[in-house]
């Protein structure tokens, strides 16, 4: 009964507008801190909301995310304004840093239209289909090298959503449906996520979320360096997801039989699992030896010289019904209007050309040995202490994924000879999807943004998704290495990025082991890959997967899809978690007796 009329006087409290502290004051609400389990309960409640108000009206009650997420976003702003008692200003200077955000990912989303858009004008589109259609009509081993490995490598080159923008326009201008298109590049957002952009969410989430005052005593004691953690942290985190994603593709291929082939089958997935296990492993082999960029280049060169040859493909081939029967909720019009286009015949090679650049820049302005992407990023554009609040949002475009989608389409206008008029006219139904796209994201990524800036607060609370993280930590006590992945694709959910959530509970998930005395490295490791798992349901990067096909209005159909795989991943994360803490018992230099 107390727990109701708490959940009362929180609603009034937030319907009232009085500041939370005034509320504690009086002594009818306790201290959320100090109190134990039950306020600790209420603070978990308030910061969740929110997100559940989003999964209820985009899964529930499919409501666009155009109109779902303008609500989410005021609800998340009365509750850090009221409960949490942040500043209005800093909740403002949050939402414009959330607006810097938005144009980075409005600005790769605009790139991966146009540069699919641009081949489909030019002609390209026709001849990459002939290219797969000589390798295999299966669209399950098309489902293996194009978005498996093609785009775990371009995870690997470029990261933050960039292959979903990439996979979802390719898949859909090889012929697939464009909700089956989205949903397979949300799923390649999984295995090669952790190592995505060169490493970032390790080199810069892991590192910079970690307080390493806090650690030197034990590192200096047990001979480690910071890039000696790093490396630790991150082979650990390759096993991991090695043992875990190395049957995604199958994951990946039973899906697309079963919510879009005709007889809506999980079994007729089945035939290709040699072949789908046999590129998972070509990935994740060399992934764990390379952890970066190597295992998809090498699994991509492998599984296609075997595909060619017929190894491991089984005797039946798989493809969609045809498109006459497609449901009207599969398809944006961009498949029709692939094949529309009137063009001249032209070579494989020149088709894919434009898609090698890509690879080839992200490669070039990704590795720091060359310093490219050092001197790019200097050019950026900035706003330091926004509004005298210590927020600061920054945008480097001629670093991003979009400015070199742009210099390729550029240079297909030349190497593809392509007539002004069509030129012009895939910038204009490029800039026609992109704005559904991003009205959405202009209240989605701020409203992470006030998430993340809720630190910093007059009710003295932590921030509303640490508040969710130490309610699951005061709960679930020596089983937390089950649930520690949870909480990284908690983190991803909310900010579409590994990286992002890296920086948030890092150290919470070090200190959480520290206090049960549970192995910090293996715990931190768990973090980053269950953050990875995230990013198949992260908001903001289902937005803009589906923007770049034009099935904008349709996430919740999508997340209810993609929900499925993230239960997966974070299942067997958490079994392999357990084992390697309490079985295995994986050393840490800096554990006791590790």
């Amino acid at each position: 009964m107390k727990f109701v009329v708490w959940i009362l006087a929180i609603d009034v409290l937030i319907l009232s507008g009085i500041p939370y502290n005034a509320w504690r004051a009086s002594g009818f609400v306790p201290t959320i801190r100090g109190d134990g389990f039950m306020s600790l309960s209420l603070q978990a409640l308030l910061a969740l909301a929110p997100i559940l108000l989003g999964g209820v009206l985009l899964i529930g009650f499919r409501v666009t995310a155009k109109s779902a997420m303008p609500l989410v976003y005021l609800v998340a702003v009365a509750i850090a304004l009221i409960a949490w008692d942040v500043d209005l200003v800093r909740v403002v200077a949050a939402s414009i840093q959330g607006l810097f955000v938005t144009f980075d990912i409005v600005f790769i989303i605009f790139g991966a239209i146009l540069l699919l858009n641009t081949l489909e004008q030019s002609g390209a589109v026709s001849a990459i289909r002939r290219s797969f259609r000589s390798i295999s009509d299966d669209r399950r081993v098309q489902i293996v090298i194009v978005a498996w490995l093609f785009g775990s490598f371009i995870e690997g080159a470029a990261g933050f959503g960039t292959p979903a923008a990439l996979v979802g326009p390719l898949l859909v201008a090889l012929g697939f449906p464009a909700l089956a298109a989205v949903m397979i590049g949300m799923l390649v957002q999984s295995t090669a996520v952790t190592f995505g952009a060169a490493g970032t969410p390790i080199m810069v989430g892991v590192q910079g979320g970690l307080n390493w005052d806090v650690l030197s005593g034990a590192m200096t004691a047990a001979g480690m360096t910071i890039d000696d953690y790093l490396y630790a942290v991150g082979l650990r985190a390759a096993v991991l997801h090695a043992i875990t994603g190395t049957v995604m593709p199958i994951v990946m291929v039973m899906m697309t039989t079963r919510f879009f082939g005709r007889k809506k089958s999980w079994t007729e997935g089945l035939s290709i699992v040699p072949f789908a296990l046999f590129g998972g492993i070509a990935f994740t082999v060399p992934y764990v030896i390379a952890a970066y960029l190597l295992g998809a280049l090498v699994g991509l060169a492998v599984v296609t010289f075997a595909a060619k040859r017929g190894f491991l493909l089984p005797q039946d081939s798989w493809d969609f019904p045809p498109d006459q029967e497609w449901p009207s909720d599969w398809v944006s019009g961009m498949e029709i209007k692939s094949d529309d286009v009137s063009v001249r015949p032209m070579s494989v090679w020149l088709a894919w050309l434009p898609y090698v650049l890509v690879a080839a820049l992200l490669v070039l302005t990704r590795l720091p040995a060359l310093g490219i992407g050092a001197s790019l990023q200097a050019l950026g554009i900035g706003w330091s202490d926004i509004l005298g609040t210590g927020i600061t949002a920054r945008t480097t475009p001629l670093y991003l994924p979009a400015t070199m989608l742009l210099i390729v389409v550029l240079c297909t206008y030349f190497l593809h000879r392509m007539s002004w008029s069509a030129m012009r006219q895939a910038v204009t139904d490029s800039s026609r999807m992109l704005l559904g796209a991003g009205f959405v994201l202009v209240f989605t990524v701020p409203m992470v943004r006030v998430y993340i800036n809720s630190d910093i607060n007059a009710a003295g609370l932590p921030g509303m998704p640490i508040a969710m993280a130490e309610w699951v930590a005061a709960n679930v006590g020596g089983v937390w290495p089950f649930f520690a992945g949870v909480i990284g694709a908690l983190g991803a959910f909310i900010a579409g990025s590994n990286t992002v959530s890296n920086l948030m509970f890092s150290m919470f998930q070090y200190g959480v082991a520290d206090k049960l005395a549970l192995s910090g490295l293996m715990i931190v490791a768990l973090q980053a890959v269950g953050a990875a798992a995230g990013n198949m349901i992260a908001i903001h990067n289902v937005v803009a997967a589906s923007a770049t096909v034009g099935l904008l209005g349709r996430e919740g159909t999508i997340l209810r899809k993609t929900i499925l795989p993230t239960i997966y991943y974070l299942t067997v994360l958490g079994i392999l978690g357990l084992i390697a803490v309490y079985v295995l018992q994986v050393p840490d230099p800096l554990f006791p007796g590790g």
